[in-house]
């Protein structure tokens, strides 16, 4: 295994991930997100699964509704941003499976993790869409609730940390 390099340099990445949020506006018509691949594969699992199911419920077929859920715009870039993340871990010498900032893994540390990410998606299912599909896209056409939500979002970050930061020494 090679040795790990450097991650990429924040501001750069910044630079980076604005233009590519550009081309996208400009070559697709369409932002960047996350949350609603992962409905559309589960409206496409379901529907596969139980056909009945799915067109009985409002939720699964409005992703049923544009043709096939599994080649929406936002599967495929999801599938893109996998393939991306692989492709640079390699690249790196990254692709060791460890625990980022933590010194010794605890079953605390962990469950607050879970917890976190569980909270977090359940605020993108209510919000009806994911941080990078509110702040990304929605900050870049100027959406007012988009600049709120960054605002809530930092502010919560700020209020959260102090709570949370005994699990990371």
């Amino acid at each position: 295994m090679r040795p790990c390099r450097p991650y990429a340099e924040p501001h750069v990445a910044g630079v980076c991930l604005g233009l590519v949020l550009l081309a996208c506006f400009a070559l697709t018509g369409q932002g960047l997100g996350a949350s609603g691949a992962f409905a559309s594969v589960a409206s496409g699992t379901v529907g596969a699964v139980s056909p009945e199911t799915a067109a009985h419920s409002a939720y699964f077929s409005s992703y049923l509704q544009d043709g096939s859920p599994w080649t929406a715009w936002i599967v495929v870039e999801i599938i893109g941003v996998l393939v991306g993340a692989a492709a640079s871990a390699a690249l790196a010498g990254r692709t060791r499976l460890t625990f980022v900032r933590a010194i010794r893994p605890s079953a605390g540390k962990l469950l607050a993790c879970i917890a976190g990410g569980t909270l977090m998606g359940i605020g993108a299912a209510l919000a009806r869409g994911c941080t990078s599909g509110l702040a990304l896209s929605g900050g870049a056409v100027l959406s007012v609730g988009a600049w709120i939500f960054m605002a809530a979002l930092f502010l919560g970050g700020f209020i959260a940390a102090p709570l949370v930061r005994r699990l990371w020494p």
